[in-house]
């Protein structure tokens, strides 16, 4: 098959898929596509949203029409290693045998991420970076496609552990999610209190995902369209000379390399899913938000006067 058509055929497949998430997922629409852009460049992506709003229920629900593999990890602060990545146990002839642990799915849903120590946190760091583990000195592949989606409450901050930058740059979008409209709420009410259970079909294989996350770093880029990239990204810097004094009053810290290079990759995902054979501009600026929110780290002047990332980052169009 052409990369052509298998464009047209992604856009389709695409189509299905949200129908297929429609029938559990009322609106979201936005996060829905947010998490469809992460999975088909290889991303993992944070959900951010307080309790309720269907996090849980919508990464599995993905997880079932993509028809890949799905683990649930609950993030407590007594949760080890061991019990995200496996240990090792003497079998019956006294050898050690490598039990896998939740981390060797296709789709993994670290719920409430933050509430584990970092010790923890960092298990997932080299499963997230290098689709590996390492137990005991042995080296572990993951099966591919793997996707971290992890959860994480706004709000609670008592008996919660931080995630550290260099933990939060592995992710590829940070997602917010809002409370439903009135007539979205009224529909979730209608749909989940009697006894019918919408059943999800599987759309794709893991092998289709992944020839359609190759496919999606075969689309050309123009060098316009990547220095508009590096240079959104530059700007987020307060001490770089493309920065403006909006930037040097409530930026502390700036985005890094990685997100230049996952703005480029969720642009030509945004591209093909809209049926272009090449990413614009506009497709860069439609996951900006997504991929820098994150990355900025704002001073106590930006807090104090209640301005939000997303402000800060519509500003640097």
């Amino acid at each position: 098959m052409s990369d052509v058509a298998a464009i047209q055929k992604l856009v389709q497949k695409q189509t299905e898929l949200k129908q297929e998430i429609a029938k559990v997922i009322v609106g979201q629409e936005e996060v829905i596509n947010q998490i469809v852009l992460s999975v088909f460049s290889g991303g993992h992506a944070l959900l951010v949203g307080v309790p309720g709003l269907a996090k849980t229920l919508m990464v599995n629900t993905i997880s079932q029409a993509l028809g890949l593999d799905f683990k649930r990890i609950q993030f407590t602060p007594d949760l080890m290693p061991s019990d995200i990545l496996g240990s090792e146990i003497l079998d019956e002839s006294r050898n050690f045998k490598f039990i896998k642990g939740p981390v060797f799915s296709n789709i993994i849903l670290a719920d409430e991420i933050n509430r584990t120590p970092p010790k923890t946190q960092a298990a997932l760091l080299e499963a997230m970076q290098e689709k590996s583990v390492t137990v005991a000195g042995h080296h572990y592949k993951l099966d591919l496609p793997f996707f971290v989606l992890a959860t994480q409450n706004p709000i609670e901050q008592e008996g919660t552990y931080p995630l550290p930058e260099a933990q939060l740059d592995r992710f590829m979008f940070a997602i917010k999610l809002d409370y439903p409209t009135f007539a979205e709420e009224v529909m979730v009410v209608k749909s989940t209190t009697t006894d019918f259970s919408a059943k999800v079909n599987p759309l794709f294989t893991a092998q289709e995902i992944i020839d359609f996350q190759h496919l999606i770093r075969r689309i050309p880029v123009a060098d316009n369209v990547i220095e508009y990239a590096v240079t959104l990204v530059s700007k987020t810097r307060p001490d770089n000379s493309l920065s403006n004094d909006y930037v040097r009053n409530y930026i502390d810290w700036g985005a890094g390399p990685r997100a230049s290079q996952n703005l480029i990759l969720a642009a030509k995902t945004h591209a093909a899913l809209n049926g272009k054979f090449s990413p614009d501009i506009e497709d860069v600026q439609a996951v900006a938000i997504g991929i820098l929110r994150h990355r900025i780290v704002k001073n106590y002047k930006a807090d104090a006067e209640g301005i939000s990332e997303e402000t800060i980052i519509k500003k640097l169009f």
